[in-house]
Formats: C-alpha cells, sequence, structure tokens
C-alpha cells in the first residue's frame, strides 16, 4: 500500500549509513593508522594512501561536513517521504469515500482553502506542473456531485515551518488522519529506540526536534555540535523508525475504512507466537488461506499495522499450501515478517 514510499527510504538512508562509516573508516586510516595496520601496507597500499592525503581535509572540518550533509539529507527524505505519504493517501480517498460530502468537513474545509491558496500562486515555479483547469476541477466536480472527485494533494502541503510534531500533526489532521503523534508514540520500533537507544533519557519529540535543530544549524550558519559517526547512525535509525510509524499509522487508517465499506474483512487473531521459529497460531474466520498470498497484521493497542506474506501453512502438524478454513479452526502459519501474539489478521477483498 504504502511500502514502496518506506522502501525509498530505507534505501537512501542506507547509502548515507555507508557513507558515514566509510568516511569514519577513512579518517582512522588518514588520521590514526596504528603501527599493525601500517605493517600491513605494501606499495600499492603506500601509493593508494598518498594519492588520497594529497588533499585530505583537517578532521574537524571533514566531521563538520559529514555531520552536516547527513543532517540535511536526512530532514530532506524525512520531508519528502511525509509529503509523499500524504499525497498517496489522498489519491485513495475517492476510492474509500465514494463522494466527496462523505469525506470529514476537515478534510473538505482544508481543500477548499488549499485550492484557493493554489490559484493565488499558481505563477509560483514550484506549481508550474499545474494548470487552473487542473486546481478546481477536483473541487468543482466534488461539490457538484456530477462526476466523481479527486483531491489534488499539492492543495494540503502547504507548510512554512519544519514539520516538528505541531506541524507535522496539523498537515497529518487536515488530511483526516488525526491522532498521529500518539501512534508514533505508542509504535513498538519508536517505544525500542526511546527506551533501548536513549535509555529513557529523551523523547520522540525531543529526537525529532533535535534533528531539526541540527539540520537548521547546519543549513544557516555554523554547526554549535558536531555529532560523531555512532550519533549521526543512531539519528538514521530515529528517522528511519519514525517514518516506519507514520507509514502503518496511514496503513491503518485504510484498513480502518475498507473495514467499513466491506472491501477488507478480518479474518482471524494470532493466539501463539514462537519467536524462535518466527511461526505461530493464529484462530481464524472462514476463508482460504493461500501460500504467497498477504495479510495485514493489525492492533491499534499497539500501533501496528503492516502486510505480511504467508510463507507456510500447516493443518494438523502437515504443511499445506493452500486451505479453506471454518469459523474457529486453528492454524499453523509463518510470514516473511515478525509478527506477536494479538495481532488481527485482515484480507483484502477482491
Amino acid at each position: 500500500m504504502f511500502e514502496d514510499l518506506l522502501i525509498t527510504v530505507k534505501v537512501n538512508i542506507s547509502a548515507i549509513r555507508a557513507i558515514i562509516k566509510t568516511n569514519d573508516r577513512l579518517r582512522q586510516i588518514s588520521f590514526g593508522a596504528s603501527a599493525l595496520i601500517k605493517k600491513e601496507w605494501n606499495e600499492d597500499t603506500e601509493l593508494i594512501l598518498g594519492t588520497l592525503m594529497q588533499d585530505i581535509p583537517k578532521v574537524i572540518e571533514w566531521r563538520v561536513y559529514d555531520h552536516c550533509a547527513v543532517v540535511t539529507r536526512l530532514y530532506a527524505i524525512y520531508e519528502r517521504f511525509v509529503e509523499d505519504l500524504v499525497s498517496d493517501w489522498l489519491v485513495l480517498l475517492p476510492g474509500l469515500f465514494s463522494r466527496y460530502s462523505e469525506l470529514e468537513e476537515t478534510i473538505r474545509n482544508t481543500y477548499q482553502i488549499g485550492v484557493g491558496r493554489l490559484l493565488l500562486d499558481l505563477r509560483k515555479n514550484r506549481y508550474k506542473h499545474l494548470s487552473i483547469e487542473e486546481v478546481i476541477r477536483g473541487l468543482f466536480h466534488g461539490a457538484t456531485g456530477e462526476t466523481e472527485y479527486e483531491l489534488l494533494p499539492d492543495a494540503f502541503l502547504f507548510h512554512e515551518q519544519n514539520l516538528r510534531k505541531e506541524a507535522l500533526e496539523k498537515m497529518l489532521t487536515e488530511a483526516g488522519i488525526p491522532n498521529s503523534w500518539g501512534w508514533v508514540e505508542k509504535h513498538r520500533a519508536v517505544k525500542y529506540f526511546v527506551q533501548e537507544i536513549r535509555g529513557n533519557e529523551n523523547t520522540a519529540e525531543g529526537e525529532l526536534n533535535e534533528s531539526i535543530s541540527y539540520r537548521n544549524d547546519a543549513a544557516h550558519g555554523f554547526p554549535d555540535d558536531v555529532l560523531a559517526s555512532n550519533a549521526l547512525l543512531e539519528l538514521c535509525d530515529f528517522v528511519e523508525t519514525l517514518c516506519q510509524a507514520l507509514t502503518e499509522l496511514v496503513t491503518y487508517k485504510v484498513i480502518e475504512r475498507k473495514k467499513s465499506i466491506g472491501q477488507v474483512k478480518e479474518v482471524g487473531r494470532i493466539t501463539e507466537w514462537f519467536k524462535k521459529h518466527e511461526a505461530g497460531i493464529a484462530k481464524v474466520e472462514e476463508t482460504t488461506l493461500l501460500v504467497g498470498n498477504s495479510l495485514f497484521l493489525v492492533s491499534e493497542g499497539s500501533c501496528c499495522c503492516y502486510l505480511a506474506t504467508i510463507k507456510s501453512i500447516k493443518m494438523n502438524d502437515i504443511s499445506v499450501n493452500e486451505t479453506k478454513t471454518t469459523t474457529g479452526m486453528e492454524v499453523g502459519l509463518k510470514f516473511d515478517v515478525d509478527a506477536k501474539k494479538g495481532l488481527r489478521l485482515y484480507q483484502l477483498q477482491v
């Protein structure tokens, strides 16, 4: 549903991690090579390193550059992800709410105001891809009900401030996704980061604020603090974790709506989970389960909602590729991702 957006985030952040580690190792070789490392050098190594050292920056300047590059790039990845996530959600809404009048009033009001702002700003370069007809068409069709409507994402993406907690919540709420930060704080990956990586000495909001402050200092002046490589890697982890939590939140909102209009069906619940084997037992309803098909694993209480592909099915300890189940039946399931006891299983209805 939104997996491609999260994959893009992970690929981009993985590249940042690789650059951080590579530059850190190069600094160790260049400025702190031990006698043991030097002993292993040969003539070719000396030649390569000699060429490298000709234009090498001072260590502090190198670290400042790494710091500024990383914090700036991470914020760009995060902001682009949020805008793309909201855009994809808005594109889906006409399929979830067949009539424009069924949309929440907050969404309709935001859209009307946003269209007005777009018309005023249409001559700006950032909106050169839009025509007057494109801007007004969706609102006109929605308001008149004469034909199928669509929502123009640009009308919802106005934000003059960095996407700290308040600005993020405002954008998501106006797009019909309220209470977003409560979900973020309770998400398992965010909780793990705050508890295990930070030792509860910071909060998710504090982490986001610090990362944005680092970015602003890097963009508008000389940074007061220059993060070491390990701290930069932890910042990468946090941004990726935050994007994962937001992805699952919006996925949950889609599943919730699809369930109410009959496009998704709850087909069971995991009653036991064996972490060592990454498999479990599910008590299921009447349905058809097939190896290779996907289910959504959902828990509003623990803020989980993600897609899982069935890798194996067992009925009475016998592996099968497909099974037609009846209500109350217990089935052994193994997925391509980790799960836990209590997660509900949702299946898209074709």
